[in-house]
């Protein structure tokens, strides 16, 4: 344990008595208590005093205890229905994991963009972004890591030795897989934790509900133009590999797909029923509109999607399925109970009228819109380098949401751009899981993940205040 966590282990609770005591009154007696526990969970959160999961049952505790709501109420945000959206995704990409699936689709798609070094780093790019849309960026990376680390290897073995283009090249694919994971999440409700929480939020206080199609019209370009900048600042700009000559990529991808065989029973039927979702997912309005009486929604389908997945038989005579409950041992539940704990944070910010003292002093200042966004924008995505992003997003969602409506301009324009500045951190290993996998592998160092970290921030900051400029506002 380091010392900062043992440090915030006690920090916690003693601010939080703190400020329950505190002579003067911040907000209200009751938006103090709101603001003790936010502040006994923020400190765990950035010291990771315990698990972020257990900081995130705080409300539960504390919340009833000090009369600011109910149990039940307090409970009712753990089984919101953007957590079964989310158990859903979760469940499916399990199966994916399960039958090999997601392997096989990556190694195709680094087999069809080409085996010059560029378009290896490019093939990599592009087969982690497409994985991460629909399984845990973590994951990904855990898959994509072995395939990178087997066509490096053949470069240091090469005639040459290691050469400055080969370290190059090995820290373009490293770097893209990690940062591919981070983009690509933006592109689905489900690729990244905190779409869910900003939209679970959205859906519990301000009924505003955004589909899995209408959230993907803008995620999924912004994650391609990510994605094409990331490879053009590696490629071109920070590492170039001019003179890198190589044919053996071409055959570690086919001795990878042919280790793997032809395709089995088991993940034809997967990418069925993973199909069959993705397709109700993108057409539930228009199925609503032919058939209205069905109100099929997102979590509806995700549920269709996971329960499929347990139910439908693959060989009924030996009692054999896709997956059964004992490989849900390896699903993240711990995610689940921090959106619980982060839409609890929230309600409690909204009924002890925290949001409405934000919005409140915002409206009677006269700050600029603009610049009120560049700067929401650029805080989350510097601040999300070096705490947990769902965290940051449970905490600060709610206070954005205030800002926007003290600024009288829709909650979506501020809310989304601030939400997808959270998963755009590239500059230190311990920002993101993808960051870390891929710094653990040796190939990286901390100064050189920085370098190219801090240009795509920026580039990413700049990037988001064009979309809440100009793009976001003709799409809502």
């Amino acid at each position: 344990m380091h010392i900062s966590s043992k440090l915030g282990l006690f920090l916690g609770p003693i601010l939080f008595l703190i400020i329950l005591n505190l002579p003067i009154e911040l907000v209200s007696e009751q938006g103090d208590m709101v603001i003790a526990v936010a502040v006994w969970m923020v400190v765990w959160w950035i010291t990771e005093a315990t698990s972020i999961s257990v900081t995130a049952l705080l409300p539960l505790l504390l919340f009833p205890l000090l009369k600011i709501m109910p149990v039940s109420d307090v409970g009712a945000n753990y089984g919101s229905p953007i957590i079964f959206l989310f158990f859903g995704g979760f469940v499916l990409a399990l199966a994916l994991e399960k039958v090999n699936l997601h392997k096989r689709i990556a190694l195709n798609i680094i087999r069809i963009t080409g085996t010059t070094p560029n378009k290896v780093v490019l093939g990599f790019m592009i087969a982690t972004a497409s994985l991460s849309m629909w399984i845990s960026n973590t994951a990904t990376t855990v898959v994509m890591l072995p395939i990178a680390m087997s066509v490096i290897s053949l470069l240091i073995n090469d005639e040459d030795g290691f050469t400055k283009s080969d370290q190059n090249f090995a820290l373009s694919v490293m770097l893209g897989i990690a940062f591919s994971a981070n983009a690509g999440g933006i592109a689905t409700v489900i690729g990244t934790p905190p779409n869910s929480v900003m939209i679970g939020l959205l859906e519990n206080e301000y009924n505003i509900e955004i589909s899995f199609l209408k959230w993907m019209v803008i995620g999924l370009p912004f994650s391609i133009i990510m994605i094409v900048i990331i490879y053009l600042v590696m490629v071109k700009v920070m590492f170039p590999n001019k003179q890198l000559k190589f044919a053996a990529s071409k055959e570690v991808i086919n001795d990878e797909l042919k280790k793997l065989g032809p395709m089995s029973g088991k993940e034809k039927m997967v990418l069925a029923i993973f199909g069959v979702t993705v397709f109700l997912w993108i057409f539930r309005t228009v199925i609503n509109g032919i058939f209205p009486e069905l109100k099929l929604n997102d979590t509806i389908i995700s549920m269709f999607g996971a329960i499929s997945m347990f139910a439908i038989p693959y060989n009924l005579k030996k009692g054999d399925f896709i997956i059964n409950w004992k490989d849900t041992s390896k699903l993240a539940w711990g995610i689940l109970i921090l959106f619980g704990g982060g839409l609890a944070l929230a309600k409690g910010m909204a009924v002890s009228g925290i949001v409405d003292m934000v919005s409140g002093a915002i409206a009677e200042s006269d700050i600029s819109i603009l610049f009120t966004a560049v700067l929401l924008i650029f805080l989350m995505l510097f601040m999300t380098e070096l705490m947990s992003n769902v965290a940051l997003v449970a905490v600060l969602a709610p206070v954005v949401a205030g800002i926007a409506i003290g600024l009288e301009i829709p909650i979506l324009y501020l809310l989304i751009p601030v939400t997808m500045a959270s998963s755009c951190a590239f500059m230190l290993p311990m920002a993101t899981p993808p960051n870390a996998i891929v710094f653990a592998s040796g190939y990286i160092k901390v100064h050189e993940m920085a370098r190219v970290g801090v240009i795509l921030n920026l580039i990413a900051v700049a990037l988001l205040v064009l979309l809440f400029q100009f793009v976001i506002p003709l799409l809502f």
